[in-house]
């Protein structure tokens, strides 16, 4: 089996310094990218389902034990990839597997304000630590120490090296805000980090709030936080980590449970009146801050989905997307109007339009080619409405072009595209279609909808998504 080279935990930048793949013979030989970065160790970006050719893994000398997979995390609202494509920490997915040296990091001593060893606790750049500010004259300060037994992968907004995954707020359909003008994040920079046990079951646990460049978590005076039952100290960042963990796992017969906020030492609670409330919620002593395979994890402007390692052994591929594809195209749907043979274009143009490309009408599910029939439009339409009329069946609805969803860890089966989403168009299986739409994404400061993974377009109608009428060739 042939094996991927990478330079690992040097303090380098993040750029490409290799490209070799080890074959097992000549005619295998194959470059692929690879990065070196000194706080990348342990992340694997790009997998099966990435369409991409970066891929970050693992040094050779490192033993087998420590290329052990413990989860993906998938950014919502990406198909494939970003918008703008994947570099580098930013990315639509991230891959968490054992490092080779154990990062991990557990509460040690607690240190008053203004004693020595607080002072030394938070200038320290070898430790890490938490700082309550209670009031201007008093602050406590929670020391960390190395915890053996522990990987930690921390997420944010920040590009700074702590954060192994850099994220932005995301925005429906991919679109660029108004006028091209920057928005400003609701996400913090230093958002949360996760704890994964170096040795089986390899659970993941989340918390609230990352460690910066000097190792310290600060949590200010208006900061909502609180000393424990037992004596600790505890608190909530500014606009939360909210997580919810589905029913019976990710499957088709998953389903959806309530929304929770997670603390900084990962206490779960009901969630507050508004998201940057100072009056924390109700603590839920029944439910934990362990991950299972997908729970949702809300940053207040970006969504991630955690898929674990037995998850995804049973997701479909992108081979097994790209053969449902061909298989689809193989049938020749013909456009009832036109009578031209429609096809979905391939997975790596899937944001370029074809002209062969299918749409349809989302009321009905009449799948058409791209024509300009039952455009009647009276002078008092906005300009910018998609309500068309069906030539098959007098429906009118929006009327849009289909892209099928090539993220595939967003399925739940491996069954046939066969509906989709609304108003967005981008098809998956029905029971992908049914998951998705039960699901309620948070919004805003408190609100909720339901959302299509692939571009995190709010969904429309009763149920969100449409089942696609094909027509068959009359040859």
């Amino acid at each position: 089996m042939s094996g991927l080279l990478c330079v690992c935990g040097t303090k380098e930048a993040n750029i490409p310094v290799v490209q070799q793949k080890l074959p097992t013979s000549l005619s295998e030989i194959n470059p692929v990218i690879v990065f070196r970065h000194n706080d990348l160790e342990g992340v694997q970006f790009g997998s099966e389902s990435n369409l991409g050719p970066t891929t970050l893994m693992f040094s050779l000398s490192q033993d087998k034990d420590s290329r052990v997979k413990y989860g993906e995390l998938l950014v919502l609202g990406c198909n494939g990839s970003l918008p703008a494509g994947d570099k580098g920490r930013r990315r639509s997915r991230l891959a968490l597997c054992r490092r080779s040296k154990a990062n991990g990091v557990k509460p040690s001593t607690v240190h008053s304000s203004g004693s020595p060893h607080a002072v030394q606790a938070v200038s320290s750049k070898e430790t890490h630590s938490i700082s309550y500010t209670l009031t201007l004259a008093q602050t406590v300060v929670v020391e960390y120490t190395h915890d053996g037994n522990t990987d930690m992968f921390q997420i944010g907004r920040s590009t700074e090296n702590p954060i192994d995954l850099v994220v932005t707020d995301a925005v429906p359909g991919g679109q660029s805000p108004p006028g091209g003008q920057a928005v400003q994040s609701t996400i913090s920079r230093f958002a949360c980090r996760i704890i994964c046990q170096r040795s089986p079951p390899h659970s993941a646990r989340v918390y609230a709030a990352g460690f910066d460049c000097s190792r310290n978590i600060v949590l200010g005076e208006k900061a909502a936080k609180w000393k424990t039952d037992d004596g600790h100290m505890d608190g909530l960042t500014t606009n939360g980590v909210l997580i919810m963990n589905p029913r019976q796992g990710f499957s088709q017969a998953s389903g959806p449970s309530l929304w929770r906020e997670v603390s900084v030492c990962g206490d779960v609670f009901t969630l507050r009146e508004t998201r940057s409330s100072v009056q924390r919620g109700r603590k839920v002593d029944s439910e934990s801050n362990q991950l299972v395979d997908g729970s949702l994890i809300d940053l207040c402007g970006i969504t991630l989905l955690w898929r674990t390692a037995e998850g995804l052994s049973r997701t479909p591929t992108i081979k097994h997307l790209e053969a449902l594809r061909q298989e689809l195209n193989a049938g020749r749907p013909q456009c009832p109007v036109g009578f031209n043979t429609l096809a979905f274009p391939s997975l790596r143009h899937k944001d370029v339009p074809d002209e062969r490309q299918p749409w349809a009408y989302l009321r009905c599910g009449h799948v058409h080619g791209y024509h300009g029939w039952g455009d009647r439009r009276h002078p008092e339409v906005e300009v910018d409405r998609k309500d068309r009329e069906c030539p098959m069946c007098r429906t009118r609805g929006p009327y849009v072009p289909l892209w099928l969803g090539s993220e595939a860890g967003f399925y739940v089966d491996e069954a046939p595209p066969t509906h989709a989403f609304a108003p967005c168009g981008h098809v998956s299986s029905e029971k992908t279609a049914s998951y998705w739409g039960r699901i309620l994404l948070p919004h805003g400061t408190h609100a909720f909808h339901a959302a299509c993974p692939f571009c995190i377009m709010p969904l429309e109608g009763a149920t969100g998504y449409i089942r696609l009428i094909f027509q068959s060739p009359l040859d």
